[in-house]
Formats: structure tokens, sequence, C-alpha cells
């Protein structure tokens, strides 16, 4: 049976049009910080919340990224949204930026730890150095942005954590060691959190994507090319995700209808995970074949 899709667009840009799964003041009155917001999946993460009523925050390394995205955010939905620079590695920069949110909308009630770092790579040639960079903005980067967020607020106030990871450890996917490493650090992470916030009213939870069209990741496992289609082919709903449905997953778990959900993993892959090609041979030959 299919499903009607929102039209997709691959650049960071807002959606021309948007069916609502939601209510539309589902969020009314919500504050958002998105780390990884400029752009890809965190990007349409943002805009999907503050088309439900949300305000929101977002932070990258490139301060112009943000206040670009910032700006098109606005335009497209009348909500608020705040550009600023932060990297997530950096725990004094972290910390500046969630004082810069209270000050500027005075509560925090949702955050997204979107921010990654990824490429395909096997494990022999992968440095030393690249492993660490993964491992800083993925794992070490949303757990300075939890703590900062749950010292300067949630601790006396309650809120939310959503963390995008992925499926990559469930079976060990070639070529991602760094990542898969970095997210299934996330993971446990998550279930840790949960249980010592959870008394504070802070709930904690992660969704994993599948493969998402319009993405940099995408378009560096293949983009359009006869080896993604066979990817999508692979799939058992038979097609590549869309950002949007990653946005909806965490409009659910940022609203009341997930009340009394904490500590888990959605996956939202269309079942990849279970049935994806992951021979490691195979894999690194079409790598080479890339470069």
């Amino acid at each position: 049976m299919s499903v009607p899709l929102n039209q997709e667009v691959d650049s960071d840009d807002c959606l021309k049009e948007y069916k609502y799964v939601f209510q539309r003041d589902l969020l009314r009155g919500k504050v958002a910080f998105v780390t990884g917001g400029g752009s890809g999946i965190g990007f349409r993460i943002v805009e999907i919340l503050m088309r439900h009523g949300c305000d929101t925050a977002i932070a990258s390394r490139r301060l112009d990224r943000v206040q670009t995205a910032a700006k098109k955010l606005e335009q497209a939905t009348g909500r608020k949204c705040l550009a600023i620079k932060a990297d997530v590695r950096n725990a004094a920069e972290v910390e500046q930026a969630v004082d810069d949110i209270l000050r500027r909308y005075g509560r925090i009630d949702i955050l997204v730890n979107s921010a990654a770092g990824n490429f395909l790579c096997d494990a022999e040639n992968l440095s030393y150095n690249a492993f660490k960079t993964v491992i800083e903005i993925d794992t070490i980067g949303t757990f300075n942005t939890s703590k900062a967020v749950y010292q300067k607020y949630f601790k006396k106030n309650g809120g939310n954590i959503i963390n995008i990871t992925a499926t990559l450890a469930y079976r060990g996917d070639a070529l991602q060691v760094h990542a898969g490493s970095a997210k299934a650090a996330i993971d446990a992470m998550t279930r840790h959190l949960a249980v010592e916030w959870g008394p504070d009213g802070v709930r904690v939870n992660n969704i994993a994507p599948g493969p998402i069209k319009g993405t940099e990741g995408m378009r560096r496992l293949g983009g359009k090319s006869p080896v993604a289609e066979m990817m999508y082919s692979s799939i058992p709903l038979k097609r590549g995700g869309q950002k949007c449905e990653i946005a909806e997953a965490v409009v659910y778990l940022s609203s009341d209808a997930s009340s009394y959900v904490t500590g888990t993993v959605h996956i939202v892959d269309g079942g990849s995970w279970l049935t994806a090609f992951n021979d490691f041979s195979m894999r690194k030959q079409f790598l080479q074949s890339k470069m």
C-alpha cells in the first residue's frame, strides 16, 4: 500500500508544501535546541518542529551556515530561530550557547543532538586522528550538549533529549568502524542518562535513520547512481527514506504522545538494517571506484 509522502527537496531549503500528520500547534510554546541544525536531516528536523509551533536555536562551527539556515526557517514557518556559533566538541562553547538560548527564550524544552561527522573508510586505512575526530563530534559532542542543557535547565524543569544515531553497529557495517563505534556509545549513553535523569523529568531517546535521500551521507554512498538504487531495492519497504520522516519521529518523541517513553532507540529505516548489503570486499571495491 502506498503512503502519501511530502514532496521533499534535496537541498538545505524549506519544503514548498507540508502535509501535517500531527496537530499544527502540537509544540506551541516550546523551545528546541538542535545541534547540526543548519543542514541535512538536522535542518529538516528544525523546520518541522517550527511548523508545529516550536521556536528554535541551531548551532554549528560555521556561523554563516546557521545564520543562512535561520533566515530560511523563519521565513517559511513564521517562528523564531536563533543562530549560534558553537563547536560541540568544546564544552565551554556549548555552555555559552545554552546560556545564550536561555537569555533569548528563557527556556529549553527539547534538545536534539544531530551534529555528526562521517565518511567511508576501512579500518586499516582510517587514521588515528580521523577516528578520534568522529568520536569527538558524535559521542563527546552529544555528552557535552546533554550535560550542559541538563545542568543549566533540565535538572529543575525536566525536558526531552533526542539523539540522532545510526544502525551501523548492529551488524558491524563495513567501512564504518568510526561512526558505528561513536553511535554505539551514544546508544549506551542514552540508557545511562535515561536512568539517572528520569527522576528529574528528563526523557532521553534515540532515533536511528536508515538511508535518507537528499543528505550528504547518501551522496557519499552513491547519490542517484545504480549503486544507490540497488541499495534502495534491498530495503523491505523498497525505497529510501525522507528527511521529513526522521523529523516526524522527532516530533513524536518531543510530544506528550511519548510521555512514557525513555531510554529507547527508534529505528526509522524501512527495515534496511535487516537486509542491507554488507560484504566488506565488494564495499571496498565500490569505495575505491569513487576515488
